[in-house]
């Protein structure tokens, strides 16, 4: 048990950043107050009533962020923290030493580089990140320490039972902070193939008669065990898809989702796409939406490599720090 142990997450969320970072903090919090903790959030979100949502609904608390490292380690002091989770590609250098001059343990969750920042422990969650080398300190590397939120691990993909139009979730994270929701939803439509599609969208558009335009919702786990073809980026969304088993379109649309993007399609665990919805990418969809056998080799290839346990296993390497 960890009663009486005050952990902080420092992290960001909101348009122009997204909510990947927050989402996957979310998990780790999960975790930490159901073996007692007490877990405050220190940071900002933005223009996400969603995000916010995420945070109020669970009872985590929100504390505006300090930039400067010395006043963030005066915060935590003040806040009685043992332990901060740096998660952002933001922060200051020094955020993660400041912190551990002032005596707490530092979990810096990281994809790929760490940015310079000092902590006690680094997390790497992506795929294949166990084979890359990492020389800041000691990793928790890989898959097997995927982040997965309480609603994910409660959810379980129903079984597909000859359905003659496939279902389609396409969604961009909880902000679609880079636009590309309407642009992916007409490479859909210019397949030419039937389906029911359902998009998450911050703002509505218009998008034809087969696709419902919805916004952020807490159900997306629930829509994405419905679906039989998911077309999303490659950001946190895909540890959630691959521990459901749900065939997979991705692009990418950030640099740091390039490495986790080449690993997935790599291993064929998720249909490639490019980075842009031109011809190359609507035959992919074609093919996938006109050939159920084709789309679920990837949901098949994908299913087990995130077992649902991560974030057990996180929990208990920063238990080990204090």
């Amino acid at each position: 048990m960890t009663g009486g142990l005050r952990v902080g997450f420092r992290c960001d969320a909101g348009v122009g950043r997204g909510v990947g970072h927050l989402v996957r903090c979310v998990a780790l919090a999960e975790e930490l107050c159901a073996r007692g903790a007490h877990v405050v959030f220190v940071g900002a979100v933005d223009g996400s009533e969603w995000a916010r949502a995420q945070l109020r609904e669970r009872g985590l608390p929100l504390v505006a962020a300090q930039e400067d490292p010395v006043r963030l380690a005066r915060l935590a002091r003040e806040l009685r923290l043992d332990a901060v989770v740096l998660d952002s590609y933001d922060l200051p250098e020094g955020t993660g030493a400041a912190l551990r001059d002032a005596g707490l343990a530092v979990l810096a969750i990281v994809d790929g580089d760490p940015l310079g920042q000092a902590a006690d422990l680094y997390l790497d969650q992506n795929l294949g990140a166990e084979r890359r080398p990492f020389r800041a300190g000691r990793r928790l590397a890989g898959a097997r320490y995927v982040l997965l939120r309480d609603s994910v691990l409660r959810s379980e993909r129903a079984p597909r039972r000859g359905r003659a139009v496939p279902r389609v979730l396409c969604f961009f994270g909880g902000t679609d902070s880079a636009g590309m929701v309407p642009a992916w939803t007409r490479a859909l439509l210019a397949t030419g193939v039937p389906f029911e599609g359902t998009v998450v969208s911050p703002a509505p558009f218009a998008a034809g008669d087969a696709i419902t335009v919805i916004p952020p919702t807490d159900r997306l786990p629930a829509l994405m065990a419905e679906a039989d073809l998911v077309v999303t980026a490659a950001g946190s969304a895909v540890w959630e898809l691959l521990h459901l088993g749900v065939p997979t379109a991705l692009t990418w649309v950030a640099g740091n989702q390039l490495i986790g993007y080449e690993e997935l399609v790599g291993r064929g665990v998720a249909a490639g796409l490019g980075n842009t919805p031109g011809p190359q990418a609507v035959g992919t969809l074609a093919r996938l939406l006109a050939e159920p056998a084709a789309r679920e080799e990837h949901g098949r290839r994908g299913s087990g490599l995130v077992d649902g346990k991560g974030r057990e296993r996180v929990a208990d390497a920063l238990l080990e720090l204090l």
